[in-house]
């Protein structure tokens, strides 16, 4: 993980890379399992996947979010599970024990988004709304826009990374069409958004930045 700063001249601050993240994992990733393909690949990943080459922008609300979830599932949710796998093993027949069934099921999903967060976390680049910047009126990762329609119909959304979507908070990843269409963009602009209904177009009412909060991670 590397914590970037955003200008608007678009020059990033990067910090040192952080082995945290591998350290705590670093116990329970595996590389995957031939057995196990047909079951994980029929559990999607909750989160779009990255464009290739593209940097895994997040702001610092996202990446504790992701943190917390990683720690829970090492430190909590993994030893709970294998000390239940553990048990019901010694319960006979495994091929007809319910809870050794779904108990290893269950570690085969949280070994692979232990994996999946080791690696979104790894490549992540921290990116603060809050932090001083040269111009707050242009469109960045991290702005908080407020547009019109022609109809005159407001909306308010705030452009983060790919596991931060919050529809019901307006949280809107950098990739989306919406985001691209407002990225550079500054406050007065008229942008075009190209959706899959048609094209609309959108009048930048106000730009500002300031943090975003995400809903923190609770554990089962």
């Amino acid at each position: 993980m590397r914590s970037v700063v955003y200008h608007a001249n678009q020059e990033f601050k990067r910090g040192s890379h952080s082995t945290h993240i591998k350290s705590m994992s670093k116990a329970f990733t595996r590389e995957p399992n031939p057995a196990d393909a047909l079951d994980e690949d029929a559990i999607p990943d909750p989160s779009p996947a990255m464009p290739a080459g593209a940097r895994n922008y997040i702001t610092p609300h996202g990446h504790a979010r992701l943190v917390d979830e990683l720690a829970w599932l090492v430190h909590t949710e993994r030893p709970r599970v294998t000390e239940t796998v553990a048990w019901a093993a010694g319960n006979g027949d495994r091929s007809e024990n319910g809870d050794y069934i779904y108990g290893k099921k269950r570690l085969r999903e949280i070994d692979r988004r232990i994996r999946f967060l080791t690696r979104r976390l790894d490549a992540a680049e921290l990116v603060d709304p809050a932090a001083p910047r040269d111009d707050g009126e242009q469109i960045f990762f991290g702005a908080t826009v407020t547009f019109a329609n022609p109809q005159g119909e407001e909306r308010t959304v705030s452009i983060v990374g790919v596991d931060e979507i919050d529809t019901a908070r307006g949280h809107i990843s950098w990739i989306s069409p919406m985001a691209r269409a407002l990225i550079k963009a500054r406050q007065g602009d008229v942008v075009t958004l190209h959706a899959p209904g048609g094209t609309e177009e959108l009048e930048i009412l106000e730009v500002a930045y300031r943090a975003v909060p995400v809903e923190p991670f609770r554990g089962d």
